[in-house]
């Protein structure tokens, strides 16, 4: 037989040979698995992790894509938080103020308190003489000097103290149902006696500014959610066809593990692994995107009256580690359940 025919004949043979020796290699993992779990487990991560550079394009979209989603779902969360602490800050400074006849007498007005403290909607009541609501002028504007000495003349502090409205102000548990405190000034006789007619209680002060911020909370929450789901759906569809793809590509290494008995978890694991890896680096960038853009957004949102106070606080303290960990967890989830969808419809195709 001449040289030639000798090359021939080992072509067949080295093809066949690189068979068994695959197959040899994947029975000896077979085997040595099932007496070392943990060996196991760190070679489905190392195929996982191969799978992600292997598929590296897709796999940077579905990170980006679930990076984004992450986002969203962050912004959601505390554009929520921040617009309905800004409405509680503002109902909380919020005070009814109803005004009596100048010079109305200082057990008049403590009747009236009386009456008035007995409203379960009621948190506090204060009232004030016209000598009391002079004197608080005159406290409030120390730094007027000119004006300070107008006002302080005889002659014009009596004009002013008769003239200047008693008061009563109110604060009350639900600014938003005021009707029994309004029932009651507008009602009963010994108010209605004292009241002042030229100007009215304050019922509806800052009332339009609350509900403009509860609308937001509202709106911001709808949207972030709707918004969020529409990216999450598409992170699910982007790692959904990476993972195909992967399985697609490997088709034959799969159908070789399945030749020699591979266990479902080793064969799927993979891809498992593959969709969490996306996850866990989505998460940590979603996290850091996060934490640097609310810190460069808060002071300018502080500027306009908004209470960022309770986000700042968790971010600024060891609590950070836990949002990185609930990323993290969000991020893992919603790999690993796409990835299971994908290789539960292709895996036994493959």
């Amino acid at each position: 037989m001449t040289d030639e025919n000798k090359v021939v004949d080992q072509k067949p043979k080295t093809k066949k040979s690189l068979k068994g020796v695959a197959k040899a290699k994947l029975k000896t993992m077979k085997r040595s698995s099932t007496k070392h779990p943990v060996r196991e487990k760190s070679r489905i991560v190392k195929y996982g992790a191969i799978g992600f550079t292997r598929n590296i394009w897709l796999s940077t979209a579905a990170t980006a894509v679930m990076t984004l989603t992450l986002f969203i779902l962050f912004l959601t969360v505390v554009a929520s938080i921040i617009l309905s602490n800004t409405a509680d800050a503002m109902r909380e400074k919020i005070d009814i103020t109803v005004y009596f006849k100048p010079g109305t007498s200082e057990t008049t007005l403590k009747t009236l308190e009386e009456k008035m403290a007995a409203d379960s909607n009621v948190k506090s009541v204060e009232t004030a003489t016209s000598q009391e609501e002079y004197d608080k002028f005159i406290s409030e504007h120390q730094d007027n000097k000119e004006l300070l000495e107008v006002v302080k003349e005889d002659d014009m502090r009596e004009i002013m103290i008769s003239q200047m409205q008693s008061t009563m102000r109110i604060k009350a548990h639900n600014v938003d149902d005021l009707s029994s405190i309004k029932n009651l000034v507008e009602n009963e006789k010994i108010f209605q006696d004292n009241l002042d007619s030229k100007k009215a209680p304050t019922y509806n002060v800052n009332q339009i500014e609350i509900a403009t911020i509860t609308t937001w909370a509202k709106i911001a929450r709808t949207s972030g959610i709707i918004l969020g789901i529409v990216f999450l759906v598409i992170s699910v569809l982007i790692i959904f066809s990476t993972i195909r793809l992967s399985i697609f590509s490997r088709r034959e290494e799969i159908y070789m593990m399945k030749l020699v008995g591979a266990s479902k978890g080793f064969t799927r694991g993979p891809f498992i692994v593959e969709a969490e890896i996306c996850g866990v680096i989505a998460a940590i960038l979603a996290a850091t995107i996060s934490y640097f853009f609310f810190n460069l957004l808060a002071p300018r949102l502080s500027n306009y009256g908004i209470n960022t106070d309770s986000i700042a606080n968790v971010l600024a303290s060891n609590k950070l580690i836990l949002i990185y960990i609930a990323f993290i967890i969000a991020g893992v989830a919603i790999g690993s359940v796409s990835a299971r969808l994908a290789v539960k419809k292709y895996l036994n195709k493959a």
